[in-house]
């Protein structure tokens, strides 16, 4: 089940710009301080470095991935998840717009 909306948070209404543009985010904070942000892959091919653990989730498009250390690209479509070990990094290849949710933790 892809996740449509949260209720009850705080949005940062300063966009986090990375790649040149090619990422766009909004961090987000629950009640109880839980963080998360929402935003959108353009077509590219990419990589992100990870300090605490993360668990992408996908809204609406796709993407593939390969996780470091793995030669393997995976796919990821609506409702989908994947996650990223702390002090990482993941290769994300986008064709058409990832909207996601990254879920920090």
């Amino acid at each position: 089940m892809t996740t449509q909306k949260f209720d009850n948070v705080s949005v940062a209404t300063q966009a986090n710009v990375y790649f040149d543009g090619k990422c766009v985010s909004h961090g987000i904070t629950f009640a109880d301080g839980t963080k998360k942000s929402v935003g959108v892959v353009l077509p590219a091919t990419l990589t992100f470095n990870t300090g605490a653990p993360e668990i992408m989730e996908c809204v609406a498009g796709s993407c593939e991935y390969k996780l470091a250390g793995s030669d393997a690209w995976l796919k990821s479509t609506p409702g989908e998840k994947f996650s990223v070990p702390a002090n990482s990094s993941f290769d994300i290849r986008v064709a058409e717009a990832y909207h996601y949710i990254c879920h920090f933790g």
